[in-house]
């Protein structure tokens, strides 16, 4: 969703932009035509196959393609690491002398080097990784990944502007009605760095009556799991599991009175934008990477990743925040339709390109 929105709003600001990408679907492959450029929302792209299923996405006619056309193009703009796609074409730009700007969407966590194949990733980092990523510029979405990147390598230069985020077209929506349970909502991937175990065993400790909406998807077998934790806990009465939400998801989030990401990592948090965009306050962990833009601008509130902080966060709010939760919802939207207005934010990316590219 963020590279397909900062590719859309870069070509529509006039900036020529080709996207180099696999037929990766999951562990399927997309029905597309390879090895020959499309349009797709107004920008230029070319699939390639890929030889392995997994998130390896190995791919040699990809790599044939950027060995042949790098020296074409002024900068390679490298989404994410931790795939081949990634590792190669970055070391064939470098080798050609082409301006690298990587965005590692979080790949360069704390959270990533301690979670999932650990000793791969540290071996890779060791080998050629670190070597490659500090011939690099780099892009990150806010400080805190800013700060998780300089903890590992010293790149070429940092620069930190957040993703472009889809907001509703509409800003005319009905205020809140006052009274029945207090409405929590969930809007995100259903993963474990999310942390939704602690969020429905805080779910126990709340005082007043409530309503949890847990809107995403995920692995069957993982939400199996946190359904069986919410029978557990006595909770389950109370959560509906909405799966995926997507032409509705503003009017479903203005409808809840409390958005609420218990992330363990998250460089970002587009869904906590969007939930600000249509006046829906958020509670989210200290990990999320928007925590400081949250606080700056009273948007909400942050607890630490462990039940009983979210749970004493949300009685707070219910019982002590009533006014702050109403100038929230009258406030909020506006902030975030000027913040993260397309124009201004496809101006600043095309600074940060011409910066890189004119040294």
């Amino acid at each position: 969703m963020s590279v397909s929105m900062l590719s859309e709003n870069l070509a529509s600001a006039g900036v020529e932009t080709e996207v180099y990408t696999t037929t990766a679907n999951g562990k399927q492959e997309l029905q597309v035509a390879v090895r020959q450029p499309v349009n797709v929302d107004g920008v230029k792209v070319t699939y390639f196959e890929r030889l392995t299923k997994d998130h390896s996405h190995y791919s040699p006619q990809l790599f044939k393609e950027v060995k042949q056309e790098a020296r074409n193009f002024d900068l390679v703009h490298i989404h994410a690491w931790w795939n081949l796609v990634s590792l190669f074409s970055c070391a064939i730009a470098v080798k050609r002398n082409i301006p690298v700007l990587l965005s590692p969407r979080g790949t360069l966590s704390p959270y990533s080097f301690q979670n999932s194949k650990v000793g791969v990733k540290w071996l890779i980092h060791r080998l050629m990784g670190k070597k490659l990523l500090e011939k690099c510029f780099i892009h990150v979405t806010s400080d805190r990944e800013r700060e998780a990147v300089a903890m590992l390598f010293k790149p070429k230069s940092v620069a930190v502007l957040p993703n472009f985020v889809k907001l509703p077209l509409s800003r005319a929506y009905p205020e809140k009605k006052i009274g029945g349970p207090f409405k929590l909502i969930f809007f995100s991937r259903v993963d474990a760095k999310k942390g939704l175990e602690i969020l429905i065993e805080a779910l126990p400790l709340l005082k007043k009556d409530y309503l949890l909406t847990i809107a995403g998807t995920g692995d069957d077998g993982y939400i199996a799991k946190l359904k069986a934790l919410a029978v557990e806990c006595g909770v389950d009465n109370n959560i509906v599991w909405a799966g995926f939400l997507n032409d509705n998801k503003f009017d479903v989030l203005q409808a809840h009175d409390l958005f609420v990401l218990p992330s363990y990592d998250e460089n970002f948090g587009n869904a906590v934008i969007e939930s600000l965009s249509v006046g829906t306050p958020v509670l989210i962990s200290e990990e999320v990477g928007l925590v400081d833009y949250v606080k700056k601008k009273n948007l909400g509130w942050a607890f630490k990743t462990d039940a009983v902080a979210i749970g004493g966060a949300i009685n707070d709010i219910f019982f002590n925040r009533h006014a702050e939760l109403e100038e929230i919802r009258k406030r909020a939207p506006g902030v975030i339709y000027e913040d993260f207005n397309t124009i201004n934010l496809a101006g600043k990316y095309a600074n940060m390109y011409t910066t890189i590219i004119n040294g």
